[in-house]
């Protein structure tokens, strides 16, 4: 049995999440039915992480495991992408070590959310249409908040089976689109785009965090008043969760070593 490593990427708009669930179309169920079409056997898949019904993923993460190598990855990208339709994109499938995990394994997470204060025909659908005197500045002064934060109740969704809402913030930060190479909406004036990273995330994460956020660059919120929302781990208290067309699952990292010396995709 060989394990492989998925890099994949998908519009959100058009599924119920990454999650299979009954009744509903999922980015994972789409894709575990071509694999299993292509492979002639039913074979789940795992991904790094959970997406919420209409968040995209430039870079999502999956692995699966098959008794056939698969030794013409190409040939089976192509057949996938013709079968997952036009909103999931099958970037590569590598071989990994058979103990590493799609989830479990990776050691990051960074996620982009999109905001856009001029009208755009073209970025519209993946951008929340923010006011103009947004206070950016003050926005990142309480964002520094977030990397000497652990406990994120105040942001998580209420009644999950999430066992801890511990997690370790490495980067928050709005930024200018053009100062920040390889961002989508880098050329679009007004655009800033939200960076965020960390080894977990919890649902609606993202989307409270920023929604709090804007709380402060409408100058509705003060510092002291975003540091209390933190301490209070209470999700009542914090801003509204944001819509979700205009975040990405950006990027996922993983430690080399459980990655085999021959896979040329290292996902890090």
């Amino acid at each position: 049995m060989q394990r492989y490593f998925m890099k994949l990427a998908y519009r959100g708009a058009t599924f119920h999440g990454w999650q299979r669930q009954p009744n509903a179309s999922s980015v994972q169920q789409t894709i575990e039915d071509a694999l299993s079409t292509i492979l002639r056997t039913d074979t789940p898949l795992t991904g790094a992480g959970r997406t919420d019904t209409g968040v995209n993923a430039r870079c999502m993460i999956a692995h699966f495991d098959s008794d056939s190598p698969i030794c013409q990855s190409e040939s089976i990208i192509r057949s996938l992408n013709t079968l997952v339709g036009p909103d999931i994109a099958i970037r590569s499938i590598s071989p990994v070590h058979s103990e590493a995990h799609a989830r479990f394994d990776a050691t990051s997470r960074t996620y982009h959310y999109y905001a856009v204060s001029s009208k755009s025909p073209f970025f519209y659908p993946l951008s929340w249409k923010a006011p103009a005197d947004l206070d950016y500045g003050l926005m990142n002064q309480a964002a520094e908040i977030l990397l000497e934060t652990e406990d994120f109740t105040s942001f998580a969704k209420l009644h999950t089976d999430t066992r801890t809402n511990i997690c370790r913030v490495t980067e928050a930060r709005w930024y200018a689109t053009d100062e920040l190479s390889g961002a989508y909406l880098s050329s679009e004036p007004g655009a800033y785009v939200f960076v965020i990273s960390a080894d977990r995330f919890l649902r609606n994460m993202v989307r409270a965090v920023v929604g709090t956020l804007v709380d402060v660059g409408r100058h509705k919120l003060t510092l002291d008043g975003f540091r209390n929302i933190i301490l209070a781990k209470d999700r009542c208290s914090a801003g509204t969760s944001m819509p979700p067309q205009a975040l990405f699952l950006w990027d996922v990292t993983y430690p080399y070593p459980f990655l085999l010396p021959f896979s040329e995709n290292r996902f890090i």
